[in-house]
C-alpha cells in the first residue's frame, strides 16, 4: 500500500542546466573541500557557476603560505580547496567576483593574470605528460617511422610542430587514411611549437612525431584536452580534428 508520507529527499536535478538549489545543498553543503584527495568524490561544486560538474571537468585551488592563490592542477596540495570549472572565462569571473575570498573565507591574494599562470601550468602538465610518454617509448619521431606508423594505424595521436612544412603533414594525413581504412582507430592530430617538443622529447629538430597507446600516452592526452576545454570552453575535440598545444600566448618553450 503506497505511503502518504513526506519525503525529505530532494528532487532530481539537471547536471549542466538548471540546478535545483535544494540539489546542491543535499549533495554539496559545502562549496570548499578538507583537502585534496576526499574517497569517493567525483563530483564538485562549480563556485562560478554554481553547477555540479565532474572533478576531471574542473580546476582546484588552494591559498598558498602566503595567502595567494594558485591553481592545484593535480588536486594534490594541502589546505582547503575550491573548485571552477575548468575553462578560461570561468575562472576570470572568478577573479572579477572575488570568489575565492568568499569561498575559502579568507583575505585572499588573487594574481590579476590568474587565468594565464593557470593556463601555463595546463600546458606545463600536458608537456610533462608527454616528456614521460617519451620515456616509456610511446613516441615515435623521424617521418619515415610516423608514416610507416600511420601506415599501420599504430597511434593514438600524431604531433606536429606549428613551423613545419605542410608536405609532411600531408603525407602522413594520407597513410593515416590508409591505416584508418583497414579498421584501425581515428588518432588525434595535435600542433605545438617546435619549441615545445623540443622540451618535451629533450632533442631539437622533431618536426613529425606519433603517440603509440599506452597508460602515459592516456595522460598527455587527457591533459591535452583539458588544456584544450580550457582555451575553447569546449570539452571535445576540434572541428577540423585538430587540437593545440601551440598558442599565440607565450609557451612553455617560449619563456
Amino acid at each position: 500500500m503506497p505511503s502518504n508520507r513526506p519525503t525529505n529527499r530532494p528532487p532530481k536535478a539537471q547536471r549542466y542546466g538548471e540546478i535545483d538549489e535544494a540539489m546542491l545543498a543535499h549533495a554539496h553543503p559545502d562549496e570548499t573541500d578538507a583537502g585534496p584527495r576526499p574517497a569517493g568524490v567525483t563530483e564538485r561544486l562549480c563556485a562560478v557557476t554554481r553547477q555540479v560538474r565532474p572533478i576531471d571537468d574542473m580546476i582546484r585551488f588552494v591559498l598558498a603560505p602566503d595567502g595567494t592563490v594558485v591553481a592545484d592542477i593535480k588536486r594534490r596540495l594541502p589546505g582547503r580547496g575550491v573548485w571552477v570549472g575548468a575553462e578560461r572565462k570561468l575562472v576570470v569571473q572568478a577573479v572579477k567576483r572575488q570568489v575565492f575570498s568568499r569561498a575559502l573565507r579568507a583575505d585572499a591574494k588573487v594574481p590579476p593574470d590568474l587565468p594565464d599562470l593557470v593556463e601555463a601550468q595546463l600546458e606545463r602538465a600536458a608537456l610533462d605528460a608527454l616528456a614521460i610518454a617519451h620515456k616509456a617509448g610511446a613516441v615515435v619521431t623521424g617521418f619515415v617511422k610516423v608514416e610507416a606508423t600511420a601506415h599501420r594505424g599504430g597511434a593514438v595521436a600524431y604531433l606536429h610542430t606549428a613551423e613545419g612544412g605542410a608536405d609532411g603533414r600531408r603525407k602522413i594525413a594520407a597513410a593515416r587514411r590508409r591505416g584508418e581504412a583497414a579498421g584501425s582507430d581515428p588518432a588525434a592530430e595535435i600542433v605545438l611549437s617546435s619549441a615545445q617538443l623540443d622540451l618535451a622529447l629533450g632533442r631539437t629538430n622533431v618536426v613529425h612525431a606519433a603517440l603509440t597507446a599506452g597508460r602515459a600516452s592516456d595522460t598527455f592526452l587527457t591533459r591535452q584536452r583539458t588544456l584544450e576545454r580550457y582555451r575553447t570552453g569546449e570539452p571535445g575535440d576540434r572541428d577540423d580534428g585538430r587540437e593545440q598545444l601551440h598558442h599565440d600566448a607565450p609557451t612553455l618553450g617560449s619563456e
